[in-house]
């Protein structure tokens, strides 16, 4: 059995401390922002998921592309059926992570820690979350039981996965940190792309990092 979990739980947990992860746990979580989170996580997740299911390390019952626009869509106060539909903040991070995905498309051991470390949280504590954040949610729901999709993933690891799992970790919390500068950072705010200019949210939070 890999121990993959063991090898890369520091980053896991720097991760799950940061202000941002705290605040999808806290119950508080304003509609707005997580609709801008979910339509930063999406096209991160569609090519990542597109590449994976080509190397056959996953199937339709993992994916969660469909579900997380299915999210963003419910939330959103802009008719996402509009082209012209003002759209969310987009973290820089996004495009990082879309063309790192593409340079290893054919390394199907790193596409696979990518899987792991993004599938295996919504899996784990994305169903704590998922009692907490607004909307339905569907992000989280599987089609089977959930100790059986995650045998589904481990069955595909191995501890020379290591590195690249450090990586999707980096580039989660990459993500939190730059949604969070537009809440919490006034003087680095995107203003003129930014959905809560003005907003200052949860101060006691914003001194965690």
């Amino acid at each position: 059995m890999s121990k993959l979990k063991e090898l890369t739980w520091e980053h896991h947990k720097n991760a799950e401390r940061h202000k941002f992860a705290k605040l999808l746990m806290s119950g508080k979580m304003p509609k707005e922002l997580y609709a801008t989170y979910l339509y930063n996580q999406h096209p991160c997740y569609d090519v990542l998921e597109v590449i994976g299911m080509v190397h056959g390390l996953m199937n339709q019952d993992l994916r969660r592309a469909p579900a997380i626009w299915e999210d963003f869509r419910e939330l959103w106060t802009e008719n996402t059926d509009d082209p012209n539909f003002k759209k969310p903040f987009v973290a820089p991070v996004v495009k990082e992570f879309i063309d790192h995905i593409k340079s290893i498309k054919d390394d199907k051991q790193k596409i696979m820690a990518h899987i792991y470390v993004r599938h295996m949280a919504d899996l784990s504590g994305g169903q704590m979350i998922r009692k907490r954040i607004p909307g339905s949610g569907k992000l989280y729901d599987f089609p089977k039981p959930i100790e059986e999709m995650k045998a589904d993933i481990r069955k595909n690891l191995n501890d020379d996965m290591k590195d690249e799992a450090i990586i999707a970790f980096e580039f989660a919390t990459k993500l939190f940190k730059e949604l969070s500068t537009q809440i919490y950072d006034e003087d680095n705010r995107d203003t003129a792309n930014d959905p809560f200019k003005g907003c200052l949210l949860y101060t006691s939070d914003a001194a965690d990092e």
